[in-house]
Parts: C-alpha cells; structure tokens; sequence
C-alpha cells in the first residue's frame, strides 16, 4: 500500500468514526429533583425511582405499559400454599462483567431489613418471612425467609399468602445489589466509579442541580434492545423551566406540566402533552408538638371541612387533579372505595365552614388563637396548593404561614421524625393493591409522618394480611381506612393524574397507571 493509500485510508476512518460519535442517540429527560441518594435502600421519592430503574432491573420489572413482567427472574414457580415462590434467574451480568447470582439479592433482601441500614421502605418486604420482626430488631437477619438454592435460583418464603408480592418486586426496595462493591466502598458505592449496576444503563457522572448522566450498559442481558445509548436526568424544581427547556427542544420529555400554565399548554403542546389516570394520592399530614391543639381529633376534622377539594382541583391543578377525601386512591385493585365514607364531603361549603367553627369552639380554640406553619417542598404547584388552604383556613378563624424547603431534604426531614404542624406529602403507588397506601400509617412505619397510632388500626392490617379471601381482605382495609379518616390524622385532599410533555419524537411512550416510563423501551425517531 502506498503512503497515499494510507492517508486516505486513515482519512475514510476519521469520517466513519466521526459518523458513529454523531450517531450516538442522547435523550434529556427532566425530573422532579435530584435524588437524594441512589443507594436503592435509602430512596423514598419517586424521582429517585425513576433513575434507579433506569440503573437496575429486579426479579421482576414494570413494562412499557407499567405491567409486571420478568426481568432477572426468567419465571418462578408457587408452592400450593402460596406461600413459597422460587425464582430461576436467566443469565445476566453487571455492569463490570460479574454474572448477576441469586447471592445478589440474598444479600441485599438481608440488608434492607437489617436494622442497622435504617431503610425507610424495608417495610415493603414485611411480606417475607420474619422481614418485619428483623426489622424491628426482634429476631436476627439470618433468620429472613430468603434462601440461595444455587447461583440461579432463589427461594423467597412468605408470612402468608400475598396476592400482590409479584408487583411489589418491581419497586426499587427489591433491587440486586452487587455485595462486593457495596461492602468494598461503604457508604460510597454510588459514586461513579464505585457504582455497579445490573440494569440497561450505567452511572457515568452526577453533577447535583445540572444533570444525572448515565449511559448503555454493554453487558445488560437486552442490550440490543437499548436504543437510547445516553441519558441526561436534569432535575426541574420550577416545571416551567423544564417546559420552556422542552419548546426549545433541548428535553424530550417532563415529568410534569405546571398547572398554572395549562391553558397554555393545551394551546400550544396539546401534541405533546399527556394527562392520564395515576394510582397516587396528595395530602397533608397533620402533628404538632405536645399541647399543640392539632394533637385534638376535632380540630384536625374542623381543618379537612374548611378546604375546598373542589377549587383546588379545578383552579390550582387546571383540573389535572381530582378532588379527595380518601387515601386510597380510585381504581385500585383489590378494594372497594366506596365502602369508605367520610360524612362532609357533600356537604355545602358554608355549611362546613360553620360546623367547622362550631368543632374548633368545642375544642376550645378561639378565632384567631391558632397559627399553624404549612410546610411544603419546592414547586409552584405546592406553593400554590398551600396558599390556597392558609387562605380558606382564615375562613374558620385559623392563621397560616407557608414554608417552603428545598427537595432534597424535604422528605428525609419529615420521615426522620422533624417537627411540623401541617405538611404536604404525596404518595403514588408502588405497587397496585390498597395495602401499599395504608401501610403509611401503621403505627412505627418511617413515611407515618404524623406518627399517629392507633392499634385498631394496626389491628386490621396485620388481619388483613393473613386473609386469604379477597373480598373479606377488602372489607378488613376499608374498616382501617375509615379508621384513619374518621381520626383525620392525614387530611386527603387530592388524587393524582400523571401529567406530562413526551416529544413526538419519543416512541414507545406508553400512558398507564403505574406512571412506570424506563428508558429502556424508549426510542428517537
């Protein structure tokens, strides 16, 4: 080959690897805020869901249409009991190589119901034999009802039969974790250069408040599957910001559209915007220091009566919201709502107003007497929603000032037992059965804001759990959760509805309940 050959064939190589740099496909994804963490044990926001399930893949995963479906479990069998699942793993590696064992999640199982690891969602494996009183710390860890039978296999033994145990394998509770690297760099596994991950993309950098950057991981068991090789989460307190980033075609797709706007939204992005029915509920916990009359049952009744649900609904959220009066949301599985009544939602505003009134003079609490600080987390629909309820709180002669805090810290703040009076929490579904909803209030459960507790309660939950019978486990739940209201220790006042901007450029987007959108079944065309 001549010298000219050469150059011109190291000419024609420049330009093709120029073209396959340039093809790489980058997709911008906003988020509600950065994740506090990415160790999956210590996350409690759906915004850290979202990324973890882009970084990891449990024994089961959540479809393109939010269905479960297998991920690193190929199939499993069910003893006849139904209390017995044994899982068979399908050949899987992480992200530096190692092959993905049924010692992975034996290992992390263990440790998220470890006392010592503190995790918030460990009781989302309270279904596992003995999870809860290890937990507790009542019993050892080597005493969960997990068990490797060898590397591809894996035995999962329950308290009782659990007609939605498949679906709670897909939150982020349930995720692998690769022991050696967690045990190698402690508390800083999850830094990039630590991180190892199972799932169709790979930690490459975090900076906090510009963007999470991941991107395809090769050795991912679907990799050629994967069409999008980059993904840049960019967290949007302001989801105006994410908007006006999203016209200019720097986003592909917002999590959420800014109520305010709506109008102009469906005038302008109607293409692109996408409304639809969320298993997730918006409310307010009430506590207050010792003394507080907010500790008084009729005064936290009286606070539920003075707020308009209705103008809210309509007014804040462009009605992208529904009104609520419940913590279950409506069209849940395994549930009847309609056997939950709560006796004023009916009822005329004014006519609340005064029977409000006349429960706070019952208590003792004069007009004008009681301040109470509405605690909420960044986000203009938030401030929005708060403001509204100090202002119809002046209607029944309670004072109200807003406080707003940053997102990051927000929920840590509130599940680590912080003092507030009122606060705006939201929960959305982590799986599709009323249990994943009245959970929060058992008595000792870290998302019990209020840290109300009532045995009755706690009562009906443990029955529930050990009743086979689905109707009759209805019943039981329904009976909890017109417990909780009839006390108002929440104050529910809305039901969620996904809400986002998705480019038209995006394929396999798909609308579901479980708002559940990985990128992996995403592509650019």
């Amino acid at each position: 080959m001549t010298m000219r050959d050469l150059l011109a064939a190291s000419a024609l190589s420049l330009v093709l690897g120029a073209g396959a740099v340039s093809a790489e496909v980058v997709m911008n994804r906003g988020n509600d805020t950065d994740p506090a963490t990415l160790d999956p044990h210590h996350t409690q926001t759906v915004s850290e869901s979202r990324v973890l399930k882009d970084l990891f893949d449990g024994l089961v995963i959540q479809s393109a249409a939010g269905e479960a479906i297998p991920g690193i479990a190929e199939s499993w069998d069910l003893s006849e009991d139904g209390t017995v699942y044994t899982f068979h793993l399908r050949d899987a590696k992480w992200s530096n190589g190692d092959p993905v064992t049924a010692g992975d999640f034996d290992f992390a199982y263990h440790r998220i119901v470890d006392p010592m690891t503190a995790a918030g969602y460990a009781s989302n494996l309270f279904a596992i034999k003995n999870a809860e009183a290890i937990a507790s710390g009542k019993m050892p860890v080597d005493q969960l009802g997990v068990r490797v039978i060898d590397d591809k296999t894996l035995e999962v033994t329950l308290n009782s039969p659990t007609p939605y145990f498949i679906e709670l394998l897909t939150h982020q509770a349930a995720l692998p974790l690769h022991q050696k690297s967690v045990q190698e760099f402690g508390d800083q596994f999850t830094r990039p250069e630590n991180f190892v991950t199972n799932g169709a993309y790979k930690l490459e950098s975090f900076t906090p408040n510009s963007q999470l950057v991941m991107v395809k991981n090769p050795e991912y068991y679907n990799a050629d599957q994967v069409k999008i090789d980059r993904v840049n989460w960019i967290p949007f307190e302001d989801r105006s910001a994410c908007m006006r980033r999203f016209e200019a075609g720097e986003v592909q797709v917002c999590t959420d559209v800014p109520a305010e706007q709506m109008d102009y939204v469906k005038a302008n992005l109607s293409d692109s915007l996408r409304i639809a029915p969320y298993l997730g509920t918006y409310y307010l916990p009430v506590k207050g220091v010792e003394g507080s009359p907010l500790k008084d049952a009729r005064v936290r009744r009286a606070i539920s009566m003075a707020i308009d649900r209705d103008f809210i609904a309509d007014e804040v959220w462009a009605g992208t919201m529904l009104p609520s009066y419940k913590l279950v949301p409506p069209g849940i599985a395994n549930y009847d709502g309609d056997a939950v009544t709560v006796d004023y939602a009916d009822k005329d505003l004014f006519d609340r107003e005064d029977d409000a009134k006349a429960l706070l003079e019952e208590a003792g609490v004069a007009p004008g007497s009681l301040t109470v600080e509405l605690r909420y987390n960044t986000g203009e629909n938030h401030k929005n929603t708060m403001a509204a309820v100090a202002d119809m709180l002046t209607n029944i002669g309670i004072n109200a000032r807003l406080n707003e805090v940053e997102g990051t810290t927000y929920f840590n703040y509130l599940r680590e037992d912080g003092p507030f009076d009122m606060a705006r929490a939201g929960w959305v579904g982590d799986y599709n059965d009323p249990q994943n909803f009245l959970m929060l209030y058992e008595s000792g459960v870290a998302f019990n804001y209020s840290r109300w507790s009532n045995a009755d309660y706690d009562a009906a939950l443990d029955k529930a759990a050990t009743t086979m019978d689905l109707g009759e486990r209805a019943e039981i739940l329904a009976g909890a959760e017109q417990t909780l209201l009839d006390d108002q220790a929440i104050i529910p006042i809305l039901a969620y509805s996904s809400r986002a901007l998705v480019s038209t450029k995006v394929e396999g987007y798909e609308d579901n309940l479980m708002d559940a959108h990985a990128t992996r079944w995403l592509s650019l065309n």
